[in-house]
């Protein structure tokens, strides 16, 4: 898959590079248009709690390790980074995520 088409509410596997591995993040923004720049919003999954509030924590069937997603590694990616889709998140499951953003963000 060269250029693949995330769209929001999917978890990939991402390629985040040496520092940070190949791991699972969860899709945040909307698709970008043709005049946009090719980066698609992520917030990537942890596995190393410390229970912060900004740590949603989601069971999801398809991840092999618990954890939860890091709204403070909220990062841009360009479409060739992303290696695998895993699944994609409920409504209610996205909800948790967009309300700890909006706490974070003061939004």
């Amino acid at each position: 898959m060269r250029n693949p088409k995330p769209v929001r509410s999917e978890v990939w596997l991402i390629d985040f590079g040496i520092a940070a591995k190949v791991r699972p993040a969860l899709v945040v923004s909307e698709p970008y248009g043709d005049e946009d720049r090719a980066l698609i919003g992520v917030i990537p999954h942890t596995t190393s709690i410390r229970g912060s509030q900004y740590e949603i924590q989601i069971s999801l069937p398809f991840l092999k390790r618990k954890g939860a997603f890091l709204l403070q590694g909220f990062v841009t990616v360009p479409p060739p980074y992303f290696v695998k889709k895993l699944g994609m998140l409920s409504e209610s499951q996205m909800k948790l995520i967009e309300n700890g953003l909006k706490d974070w963000l003061r939004l």
